[in-house]
């Protein structure tokens, strides 16, 4: 990961501005998140997180304002950017009439995994879903499908994870597993942003925590984690866990 190597933060956003017709849903926001960390996002419904999300992973365009991936310009290089991004957003874009198994050989394909059934052999057991792999997903739970939305996000293993209350809807067990998946996610050097409305996953999670409210950001530290030590970018491509 040579292009995340060269740069100093994982996320970094300048300016970031987003409207809706007459309404303004980001207003010029500034966000730095460094290489190996996790960073969680709060606010109220409707303050503009998911808004956020989209727009650091490249599925909507800002009005105005930079955004760069691992030191790479969204706006110059956006499919380029994009393949560094794993994103879980509310629809969990996987294929109903598919399997597990099918899903993640499809996105596997799209993003050029090496060795790719190994890789997802590995996927589906971080994420307890190796007895569902051959289960077509319009069959699955909302919890399993949400599970496999994760596993979709990481098979690629991209510099940088963002999700969107990926927690939603997992039982206790799972959220566990997706803390740990977390822990091992900043521990490779590589960086996560999720939002979430419960605090105490978001303390117990965070590197740095941050607050969105009505377009504009303000950032917090929890006390529990020392965020003085950044690490250095990814070198290599470890598998998360």
């Amino acid at each position: 990961m040579s292009q995340a190597s060269a740069s100093p933060s994982a996320i970094a956003a300048v300016g970031l501005r987003k409207d809706y017709g007459d309404r303004s849903v980001l207003r010029g926001v500034d966000l730095s998140v460094s290489w190996g960390q996790t960073a969680v996002l709060f606010g109220p419904n409707g303050a503009g997180k998911t808004t956020l999300l989209r727009t650091l992973a490249g599925l909507s365009r800002p009005d105005a304002g930079e955004i760069q991936i691992a030191g790479i310009r969204m706006r110059r290089s956006g499919g380029r950017a994009r393949t560094l991004v794993g994103f879980v957003g509310h629809q969990t874009l996987l294929y109903n009439d598919l399997t597990c198994r099918e899903n993640l050989a499809f996105y596997a394909k799209l993003y050029g995994v090496d060795r790719p059934q190994t890789r997802i052999d590995s996927v589906l057991s971080r994420l307890n879903l190796t007895d569902r792999a051959d289960r077509r997903v319009r069959t699955l739970s909302h919890g399993m499908q949400k599970r496999l939305s994760v596993a979709r996000a990481v098979l690629h293993e991209p510099a940088v994870l963002l999700l969107d209350e990926a927690e939603s809807g997992l039982d206790a067990d799972s959220v566990a597993s997706l803390g740990e998946l977390l822990r091992d996610w900043s521990d490779s050097g590589r960086t996560a942003l999720l939002t979430t409305h419960s605090a105490e996953i978001g303390q117990a999670w965070a590197d740095l925590v941050f607050r969105l409210e009505r377009g504009r950001l303000a950032e917090e530290t929890p006390a529990h984690r020392d965020t003085a030590v950044t690490r250095a970018a990814p070198t290599s491509d470890p598998e998360p866990g």
